[in-house]
């Protein structure tokens, strides 16, 4: 597959040849949406948690005698039924997090990748350095280029003054492309990746 390579300024600059077996997959919804299940269930916090009827601080006196009240047979007043007892099987701390196989990661990768190539929202740059960090100058540049909402995969490391300049525009994120991930590519309109991201790339798919 091989697609143009363009500059910040907009100009071409050749083209790459992209790996049919990275960028030319069928995409498959269901292993996306395993993948994307598992980064967010990954990242939740799980600090959600009630007081229990063990936790409650209430006396744990028989409200009122067993028999002879006519009412219905009782204990503690801590119990779930009564206002101010505890919760029963309320949430406690927990990690939401589950596995998913590393080989089922890469290849949902590879259909994400594949996935904005159909959808011919794969943009293939040059390199992503700017002389001074100004976000009106970046901000114009991306108009130019028609990247509204997107991502952004640079090299091994963001250049700084591009880094600076592109933190504050809104629906656009920057990654290294050791941070390359599903739920990122999938969340943005385009995917924009520089040729030394491409090169990582199909070396790590090698």
């Amino acid at each position: 597959m091989k697609l143009d390579v363009t500059t910040l300024e907009g100009n071409t600059a050749g083209s790459v040849d992209l790996n049919e077996a990275i960028f030319g997959l069928e995409p498959r919804a269901d292993l996306l949406a395993r993948c994307v299940r598992w980064q967010l269930a990954k990242r939740q916090a799980g600090t959600h948690a009630v007081k229990n009827r063990s936790l409650i601080d209430r006396t744990t006196k028989k409200v009122y005698k067993q028999k002879g009240t006519g009412s219905a047979r009782h204990g503690a007043a801590s119990a779930p039924q009564f206002r101010g007892g505890g919760r029963a099987f309320g949430p406690q701390v927990r990690s939401h997090a589950h596995d998913l196989p590393k080989k089922v990661r890469a290849l949902a990768l590879k259909h994400a990748l594949s996935s904005k190539a159909k959808d011919s929202s794969l943009v293939v740059i040059d390199d992503v350095k700017l002389s001074e960090p100004k976000t009106k100058a970046l901000v114009e540049r991306f108009g130019k280029l028609g990247l509204g909402n997107a991502l952004i995969i640079g090299g091994a490391e963001i250049e700084t003054n591009f880094q600076r300049a592109a933190r504050n525009i809104p629906n656009i994120d920057v990654l290294p492309v050791q941070g390359i991930n599903v739920y990122d590519i999938l969340r943005r309109e385009k995917l924009v990746l520089t040729k030394s991201a491409v090169d990582a790339l199909e070396a790590r798919f090698k």
